[in-house]
């Protein structure tokens, strides 16, 4: 077998076997395929296209590349949550416990961010303390104690997947649907959990800009999950304006607890809620709306808080410690009207700026800084009425020119567009 032929047969279109694929995946990981020859495939996989059974051998060669966690001493249903990356997203921090208080187990590992997307793990290290580094053993058996477990993947799942989402991420092949959902079900799956949730992201500030692509990944996500005898459901939900109204690390774990306080913002308030009744749902032999109920709950005698508390404690987190930088602009509105729109990915890239995310693996983080959005789409703006509170630790010369040019105004009130588009399973 040959490199050079296999990414030939693929240029011209055709379908790789299962043993061509496992010879690529095996090769790379081993140093045998070099980086510009796994980048010539990646750039004709990404034009040409994957059938689905193709991606199904390239999910499962990279599953096989690294450690498969075994949960099978952790007693009934395990299961996970994944979003595909948004721009204020931290439902994870509020799902999670209200999953965990319905008595249902959850493992979940997750990553850090990159590009204009926040990254879990960033975002629980602004609780100073908080271990995000748990062994496979400290992980499971934090499971059995408590219920849930939240910590950085484990650097020996899903091996060939690292290495190929950094070739993929500086070689313009980040889009190509069956590698991202090759890459999202390899981790998941590799992570061990019966029942997974995904909350695929549609809009202006997501990978996927249209329905018609989100539904696309949906559909081959579920179908992975089934060749692999997992039970996967996708919620395609929107992400044409923030998510809620913090963006950037400490901003946003605040925003989570006041959450789970039950004082979050509604949008932030309802996906989580749904997001949470849809794990339950898989998890228990009952009906949406009781799981519904159920976590609802959860929220509202504050179990789910509690959950938290119990985690971040038994993680060795402070939740009194979260900072946020004592340096902030507010961005006065400068017209009179409705917002109409909000162009999420720039307010994600101008957090990005001002040192709340990073555009490679090893820039370092300013958990502190970050904005507070104070008015959505179909909001009625005045003239010099906050748009946005900006927090900062540098220069940040006309950064609120560039937050006024994100927001779209007009003399009539757009229709909100639904939080939750439609539901795939």
């Amino acid at each position: 077998m040959n490199i050079v032929d296999i990414i030939l047969k693929k240029k011209n279109g055709e379908a790789l076997s299962k043993e061509e694929i496992e010879y690529v995946i095996n090769g790379f990981v081993n140093g045998d395929i070099e980086d510009y020859q796994i980048s010539a495939l990646l750039m004709a996989i990404c034009i040409k296209g994957m059938t689905d059974t193709e991606t199904f051998y390239l999910t499962e060669a990279m599953i096989n590349s690294g450690e498969i966690l075994d949960l099978s001493s952790i007693d009934g249903v395990k299961v996970d949550k994944h979003s595909t990356g948004g721009v204020g997203d931290k439902t994870t921090l509020i799902v999670l416990p209200l999953v965990a208080a319905c008595g249902v187990n959850v493992a979940k590992m997750s990553g850090r961010g990159l590009g204009n997307t926040g990254g879990t793990i960033d975002k629980l290290e602004s609780i100073k303390g908080f271990n995000v580094n748990l062994s496979n053993d400290e992980f499971i058996n934090q499971v059995k104690n408590i219920g849930i477990s939240l910590c950085s993947s484990n650097k020996n799942l899903a091996i060939a997947d690292k290495k190929i989402y950094a070739i993929r991420d500086v070689t313009a092949t980040v889009d190509s649907i069956p590698l991202i959902a090759s890459s999202i079900m390899s981790k998941k799956l590799a992570s061990g959990c019966n029942k997974i949730v995904i909350d695929v992201k549609v809009g202006n500030g997501a990978f996927m800009k249209t329905m018609e692509e989100a539904t696309k990944l949906s559909k081959l996500l579920i179908s992975i999950g089934n060749y692999f005898n997992r039970e996967v459901m996708c919620v395609l939900s929107n992400m044409n304006e923030p998510l809620g109204n913090a963006v950037g690390n400490s901003l946003e774990v605040l925003e989570a607890i006041d959450t789970l306080k039950g004082n979050g913002p509604d949008d932030l308030t309802k996906l989580s809620l749904a997001l949470a009744s849809y794990m339950v749902f898989l998890s228990k032999n009952i009906t949406i709306d009781e799981a519904m109920k159920m976590v609802s709950d959860k929220l509202i005698d504050g179990s789910a808080y509690k959950k938290f508390e119990e985690m971040v404690n038994v993680q060795q987190g402070d939740l009194n410690s979260i900072e946020i930088s004592n340096n902030k602009i507010e961005v006065l509105s400068k017209e009179t009207g409705f917002i109409t729109s909000i162009d999420t990915n720039r307010i994600g890239e101008l957090s990005k700026f001002l040192g709340a995310g990073r555009e490679k693996v090893s820039d370092t983080i300013d958990h502190t800084v970050g904005m507070i959005i104070h008015k959505k789409v179909g909001d009625i703006v005045n003239v010099d009425m906050p748009l946005v509170t900006i927090y900062y630790n540098k220069e940040v010369y006309e950064i609120e020119k560039e937050v006024l040019k994100c927001f779209e105004f007009n003399t009539f009130k757009k229709d909100k567009e639904p939080l939750i588009y439609k539901i795939i399973k």
